[in-house]
């Protein structure tokens, strides 16, 4: 496959540039500059273009989910003011305005029977259907049947949100056949379809036609675990298994023009320190219990986080709620400060930024391509640890065997669900410390060796299997959010689905408001479109959602 940088991909603009010239002022021969013709446009720039909007859709569910599940931190104490109408603008244009159109115009291309658009038809399709049951997994009821057909619906109904999924499988499967049509041009031979294609998730490596077929096969398998057809993902088959088919989006080093570095990384290694607060809950689970991806996850700045026993009287400059007694609803729960150095925010805190850019938590090597953490309590900065050359997860090989283990244990079927919880804590932790060594400048004697990292793996299964129901659930969903760390779109699915872990940290407000069981409408449709009315509260409840309502579900709200 031609190795294209991603860098000059940013760059590009994805439907391509056209060029008209009349002869003649007559508007009837003017050529609408608007107006695609499909003979004129460029089919892997089109898929460039899909891909990269994507790509943003999917780092948006990614950074919302892990907020609301404690993976992340969430700034704001009400939850339908966190959340407002422009949250779901870029995924819900990702979709309409850019994915639909472009696909659309293949369709047009690969009508021409001397043209095979197979491959690229299979990879956009299968993007399209996985961004569809999202939206709706966000969103509920939305747009489909009238959607993209402005000459004839100007505004377009929403349709009911189960309806759209099948539609969506419906998709899912159409581009399980371009796939199966263009590996069955010539398998054998260098020159397949794939050749001449930039697929950004797999830039280096070989045979992406098969690849693209696991993942079809892998999100089938997540709309079967969201619909309760457990039997179905329990034997699912060539789906993502190794980490050699992980589906992500790997940024690079290059700082401008443009900055195609990870987001957390240009965010938390500037000349004036760090941006982005992590979750006290996380790394107060990951530290406590010894979980081997601690360093690689988080890099500490200051040994010492004010409040702690390294620091008993505080610092109200730095870090005022060190002076403050915790609320009544956080006993039993950690509160503001935590030891080691790990120094982050509790869920909900919306408190100003004091000067602690040099000495909160930042983000280490893994996923951002950061610092890994090995005791130097040095500042971040630009360029350091791996220069922000980390990932967007989207599907790891891990995440396919937690999946599986909520479909075993959701089937009273614990012992299963103990192997699965096994095989995707080992894959994880392997992913995870395969980055340390992209910080040239680490001392990676700090990394934990393979006796540390098995008997922790053996420790947890231990628990698990030792455990109650509730045990078991806990521990299943704390181990699953710790390993989709970074790509924790489908975070938000579980917690719904489950109402576990319910050990999170509750949000420091004690009445937050309802847990948001969907989003606003986007504003920009809700502007454009009468036939979408806003919502006046956050409690709508997608059709797979049939756990109570809220606020006595979830329970650690």
């Amino acid at each position: 496959m031609k190795k294209i940088y991603k860098y000059l991909l940013m760059t590009v603009l994805a439907t391509g540039t056209l060029f008209y010239s009349c002869e003649t002022v007559e508007l009837e021969n003017l050529v609408d500059p608007n107006a695609l013709n499909p003979t004129q446009a460029d089919a892997n720039n089109l898929l460039n273009n899909i891909q990269l909007a994507y790509i943003g859709a999917q780092a948006t569910f990614n950074n919302r989910s892990a907020e609301l599940t404690r993976i992340d931190y969430m700034f704001g104490r009400d939850y339908f003011d966190n959340y407002g109408s422009g949250t779901m603008n870029g995924p819900w244009g990702s979709l309409y305005s850019s994915m639909l159109p472009d696909i659309a115009v293949l369709e047009a291309l690969n009508a021409d029977e001397n043209i095979d658009l197979n491959f690229q038809l299979g990879m956009a399709k299968t993007m399209q259907a996985h961004l569809m049951m999202q939206l709706v997994d966000f969103l509920g009821d939305i747009v489909w049947t009238e959607a993209n057909n402005p000459s004839e619906y100007p505004s377009p109904m929403l349709d009911d949100d189960a309806s759209v999924y099948t539609a969506a499988l419906d998709v899912l499967a159409s581009a399980a056949g371009n796939l199966s049509a263009a590996d069955a041009v010539d398998p054998d031979s260098s020159d397949k379809p794939s050749s001449d294609i930039t697929d950004l998730f797999h830039p280096e490596a070989g045979d992406e036609i098969t690849k693209w077929i696991k993942i079809n096969n892998t999100i089938a398998m997540r709309a079967n675990l969201t619909l309760g057809n457990y039997p179905a993902v329990l034997n699912a088959t060539n789906v993502i298994s190794d980490a050699d088919d992980d589906f992500a989006f790997s940024y690079s080093t290059n700082e401008l023009q443009p900055d195609n570095r990870h987001p957390d990384y240009a965010a938390d290694y500037t000349d004036s320190g760090a941006n982005i607060y992590q979750s006290n809950w996380m790394m107060n689970l990951m530290d406590t219990s010894g979980d081997p991806r601690t360093r690689y996850y988080f890099y500490r700045q200051d040994p010492c986080t004010p409040g702690a026993s390294c620091d008993p009287d505080g610092d109200g400059e730095t870090l005022q709620c060190s002076l403050q007694t915790p609320p009544p609803h956080y006993a039993g729960y950690t509160y503001c400060y935590l030891e080691n150095g790990y120094w982050g925010r509790d869920h909900g805190n919306d408190e100003g930024t004091p000067p602690d850019n040099f000495t909160r938590t930042a983000v280490g090597v893994y996923p951002a391509g950061g610092r890994f953490d090995d005791d130097a309590f040095s500042n971040v900065g630009l360029g350091l640890g791996a220069g922000g050359a980390g990932i967007e997860p989207i599907y790891l090989s891990s995440y396919v065997d937690f999946m599986r283990a909520e479909a075993a244990l959701a089937s009273s079927m614990p012992g299963t669900a103990a192997s699965y919880l096994e095989s995707g804590m080992t894959k994880s932790i392997a992913k995870v410390q395969s980055f340390g060594e992209l910080d040239g400048s680490a001392d990676l004697s700090y990394e934990p060796s393979a006796g540390a990292v098995a008997s922790y793996i053996s420790n947890v299964v231990a628990n698990f299997n030792g455990g109650s129901s509730d045990d078991q659930w806990n521990i299943l969903a704390e181990q699953y959010f710790t390993a989709i760390f970074g790509g924790s779109a489908d975070a938000y699915n579980f917690y719904r689905r489950t109402g576990y872990p319910d050990t999170v940290q509750p949000n420091l407000e004690p009445n937050p408001g309802v847990f948001p069981r969907t989003f606003l409408y986007p504003n920009s449709e809700v502007i454009a479109n009468p036939n979408v009315l806003q919502r006046t509260d956050n409690a709508t409840q997608v059709f797979w959602d049939t756990k109570p309502a809220g606020p006595a579900f979830p329970p650690a709200n």
